[in-house]
């Protein structure tokens, strides 16, 4: 199985940063691709910012200049550092993480795709 463990959000004032970390735990054989989303209550999960192994970026037009992602594959770890927040950011930001992991049990690589926990950001004053 694949864990994914979120850190960094918080209460910030428009205008300021935070930064956000992921790190992905388990059986992990690699990883293919590793990204953030966001959701407000009574609306879709929204795809903010993803990175590929090969280290392309895509960001949502909403954010792109004020939010950069980042990894670390051999530490299987990945940040989003946001700048310029805006009250419009608020919400719960989920990471999400593709790739091969080893599973015992039958012996061979299965793909996943795992969610970390959510953390919450709130932009206000």
């Amino acid at each position: 199985q694949v864990q994914l463990l979120e850190s960094g959000g918080g209460l910030v004032q428009p205008g300021g940063s935070l930064k956000l970390s992921c790190a992905a735990s388990g059986s992990i054989v690699s990883i293919n691709a590793m990204g953030w989303y966001r959701q407000v209550p009574g609306t879709q999960r929204e795809l903010v910012a993803t990175i590929t192994s090969g280290e392309v970026h895509n960001y949502a037009e909403s954010v792109k200049g004020r939010f950069t992602i980042s990894r670390e594959n051999a530490k299987n770890t990945m940040s989003l550092q946001m700048n310029s927040l805006k009250p419009e950011d608020t919400a719960v930001y989920y990471c999400n993480v593709r790739g091969t992991r080893y599973d015992s049990n039958i012996g061979h690589h299965l793909d996943f795709t795992s969610w970390g926990q959510g953390t919450q950001v709130t932009v206000s004053s």
